[in-house]
């Protein structure tokens, strides 16, 4: 039976790391998940729970921290990079139902770069300077993204090792 459940919730963290895809915190839904593994089956050591919220915070601040950075490196202001933020969450909802949720990816890119746009020249920048800004707020999104995702697939490595009989 214990076979069932570790299959059970490796497949669950499986979708949660997933649901990455979709700008839901999907690193975190793993951690909360090990937290049921743990209260349900065994407890981890202080060291391995440590391991696993500095990897899922430092993903989440490197997202936040390269879509920030570049667009910041590529001229973006402060409006454009709230713009970038909230045009990645809406790229990313509306994004979603396309490709079978991988749209999601490219709604969330896309609606960075568009986000970035739209307050860039409502911020009265002249289009060339908001064009570039907006580039760099697409790369750091790809590239946050990326990242957050690499590091959430660690963290599931590293529970299926504790979990596994």
């Amino acid at each position: 039976m214990e076979y069932f459940y570790a299959v059970l919730f490796i497949i669950l963290m499986f979708i949660f790391w997933i649901s990455n895809i979709f700008n839901i915190p999907g690193n975190w839904l793993n951690v909360g998940l090990l937290l049921i593994w743990k209260f349900l089956f065994s407890s981890f050591s202080w060291t391995f729970w440590f391991i696993i919220f500095v990897i899922a915070l430092f993903g989440e601040g490197i997202e936040f921290f390269f879509q920030w950075w570049l667009s910041k490196k590529y001229g973006g202001s402060t409006k454009g990079n709230v713009g970038s933020f909230a045009g990645a969450l809406i790229g990313a909802i509306l994004g979603a139902p396309f490709f079978f949720g991988i749209g999601a990816i490219f709604g969330s890119i896309a609606g960075a770069f568009l986000g970035s746009l739209v307050f860039e020249l409502l911020g009265k920048r002249d289009l060339k300077e908001a064009l570039n800004a907006s580039k760099g707020a697409a790369l750091g999104k790809t590239l946050g993204f990326s990242t957050k995702s690499g590091l959430g697939m660690v963290i599931v490595v590293l529970a299926i090792i504790k979990i596994w009989p």
